[in-house]
């Protein structure tokens, strides 16, 4: 999965820019400078999409676009491993016995708030048929 939401940056007659997400209706915020305005949207993108999680909302596919912010890794790893159980075809106990392990640490892994260590995203990602690649943008 794609993680890189496209924004739109508009700078303010008075100073600073505005931040709005493409997909994310709901995702906005500003910054004084491009820095600012960047790092914002890092963290705006995180937040709601950490709260769709909670509230099993649709998490849409990023479109593309010139400008772009990725959510914080423990947001990534979470969407990543939801997906891929449910391509698969998978409940949360079949995960967790696949990895034999408790239903509750199974979820721990699809949840946002959690830190999974490599170990256990890879050892999930293998028992989904997936392989754990990372990058660095």
């Amino acid at each position: 999965m794609n993680m890189a939401y496209p924004y739109t940056l508009d700078p303010q007659p008075e100073g600073g820019y505005v931040v709005q997400f493409t997909d994310l209706e709901e995702a906005f915020t500003q910054g004084e400078t491009l820095e600012e305005a960047a790092f914002n949207a890092a963290e705006v993108l995180t937040g709601i999409l950490d709260c769709r999680l909670a509230h099993d909302q649709p998490i849409p596919e990023p479109s593309s676009g010139a400008l772009v912010a990725y959510p914080a890794a423990r947001v990534q790893a979470a969407l990543l491993l939801r997906n891929a159980r449910a391509e698969s075809g998978r409940t949360l106990a079949d995960l967790a016995r696949m990895l034999d392990t408790s239903w509750p640490a199974a979820q721990k892994l699809e949840s946002p708030h959690n830190n999974p260590t490599l170990k256990q995203l890879e050892r999930a990602a293998a028992a989904l048929g997936k392989r754990l690649v990372m990058q660095m943008a």
